[in-house]
């Protein structure tokens, strides 16, 4: 019981740590370059007790639950050998912790309204809704489909530079015959989709087949799913925007 305290202890005074520099940031502004107090600095103080505490039981968590059970699904996925279970789960994965992301939905919600204010789409809340929950749905099933692509050059050991150098390439192209509207949304998407959930299931997961598949290394391509999860969705967005 002591030992269980003093270790969730030690583990919010890393979190303050970790969160000192841009809580020293803030202070600085607001009182040396602002000349302001804080506006009711007892919930401000209470609030910041509250993200250390979280923060600090959700890396406890991610340690607990959310890496091992990534890394023990991808290593029964790859001694089951099955090619097509593996892509669905893959898929479904980036899929499903992406289209309920917060930030996705919020920026999609954005996205419509100032496509409907700018006139580029009908001003009423159905299309808005509608031209919203498209993008939202374009963007997580890109990144199923990315994590897909990730999975396979962990299998196949294709080098990850070349496959995202001409993934950027495709981005360049598109973005010259893109309408100008859908740009900014598109590049924003790439990243938004790398939330807290995605993250660490999805580098559990790669990790996890690299150390499972033998020649394969977990720090050389365990990695990179990510980088992946953040440019097919740029590709996508601009996609929908040209046959939208």
């Amino acid at each position: 019981m002591t030992s269980g305290f003093f270790y969730f202890l030690r583990l919010v005074l890393g979190t303050l740590r970790d969160l000192a520099p841009i809580v020293i940031i803030i202070a600085f502004f607001q009182i040396v370059v602002l000349r302001q107090p804080f506006p009711d600095l007892g919930s401000v103080v209470v609030g910041l007790v509250f993200v250390m505490l979280g923060l600090a039981l959700f890396i406890q968590g991610l340690e607990m639950a959310l890496f091992p059970l990534g890394e023990s699904l991808a290593g029964a996925f790859a001694r089951k050998g099955s090619l097509f279970w593996l892509m669905l789960f893959s898929f479904g994965l980036g899929f499903g912790t992406t289209v309920a992301e917060p930030a996705l939905i919020a920026v999609s919600a954005e996205a419509a309204r100032t496509m409907a204010a700018a006139g580029a789409i009908a001003g009423d809340a159905a299309v808005t809704a509608t031209y919203a929950l498209m993008l939202r749905y374009t963007v997580a099933v890109s990144v199923g489909v990315s994590i897909m692509i990730g999975v396979l050059r962990i299998l196949k050991g294709w080098p990850i530079h070349w496959l995202i150098i001409g993934g950027y390439v495709i981005v360049v192209a598109l973005t010259a015959i893109s309408p100008p509207e859908i740009i900014g949304i598109a590049y924003d998407s790439g990243g938004v989709t790398t939330s807290t959930i995605t993250v660490p299931l999805v580098t559990a997961l790669g990790i996890g087949l690299a150390t499972v598949i033998r020649g394969r290394s977990p720090l050389v391509d365990g990695f990179g799913l990510i980088a992946f999860a953040s440019l097919a969705p740029i590709i996508f967005v601009l996609l929908f925007g040209i046959f939208s």
